[in-house]
Formats: structure tokens, sequence, C-alpha cells
């Protein structure tokens, strides 16, 4: 049996978008019920070092729509990372639900062989097939920040847990 990339993909980064999303449901009903603003869990970290809960749901939709763009051989879509509430992070992951929406399965064919190159020209410059860029690179990094994501507010006391995380399949 042979798994298209668009259905390796699209699908994927779908469930897990739509679990962020209800995730910021949760965190804003649990702040609204000990009285805390919102913000103050979305400037949350879980070690001083790492990006507080709004920067990884900010950089959990950007490797959605990168990788899903890349892969169709698509312009990649720049959003400004200027959210400061969660209806702001809800908007930017239904827009970058949209967009990896609007890419026809048929774009994704091939892919696999395609070559992606990231950063290129510089010192850092990656180069892929596309199936390594997907399952060595843009599906692990997704998970991270999704996993952060949820950890964070995990850490915060918003009363999540798995099925939480795993969305709706």
């Amino acid at each position: 049996m042979t798994v298209s990339m668009h259905a390796a993909s699209v699908p994927v980064f779908k469930q897990f978008l739509g679990s962020l999303s209800a995730l910021l449901d949760k965190a804003q009903a649990f702040a609204a019920d000990k009285k805390i603003e919102p913000e103050v869990l979305l400037q949350s970290r879980l070690y001083p070092d790492m990006f507080p809960l709004q920067r990884q749901v900010q950089i959990a939709c950007d490797f959605a729509k990168s990788v899903s763009a890349r892969l169709a051989d698509a312009e990649v879509p720049s959003y400004p990372d200027d959210e400061t509430s969660v209806e702001q992070l809800q908007a930017r992951i239904a827009k970058a639900t949209a967009f990896i929406d609007s890419l026809e399965p048929l774009l994704f064919e091939g892919s696999e062989a395609r070559d992606v190159v990231l950063r290129p020209g510089t010192p850092k410059e990656r180069r892929f097939s596309g199936t390594d860029y997907l399952l060595h690179y843009g599906l692990p990094q997704f998970y991270f920040h999704v996993s952060t994501a949820y950890a964070i507010l995990r850490h915060n006391g918003v009363e999540v847990g798995k099925r939480d995380y795993m969305g709706q399949g």
C-alpha cells in the first residue's frame, strides 16, 4: 500500500491544528474560571530559554503551512507574528488550515522525490528529498511545537489530556 504525500501531511496538520484550537478554547475557559488574563497563559513557558505558548502556536502554524506549500510546490505564505490574544491565535490557526485545505492533492504528486532546499545560498542551507523533508524534518518540528503548547497548558493547570492533544482524527 502506498500512502500519498498529501495523505501523510495535510490531514495530520489539520488534525493537530484543530487540537491546538481546542486547547486554546480550554485555556481561555480556564483563565476565565480562575479569573486570570488569558495573556498570562500565552506568555507562559516551560523553561526560561523556551518560547512561550503564543510563539509555539505561531511556529506550529508556520510548519503546517510551509511544509504543505513546499510539498505542493506552492509559494509559502508569510504571516506576521503579531498575535497577542487567543482570538488572534485562533484566526492564525484558521488561516493556516484554510491555506493547506486550498492545496489540491494533485499538487503533491511526485513530491516525495522533489528537492526541498531550506535557507538556500546560506551557511545553514539544508537539502532534502520531499519524503525526508516531511518525515524527518517537517512533521517532527510540527509535533514538537504542538506538544510543547500542550505541555505549557498542562503545566499551568489547564485540565487537558491525551484526547485533547490528539484532537479529532
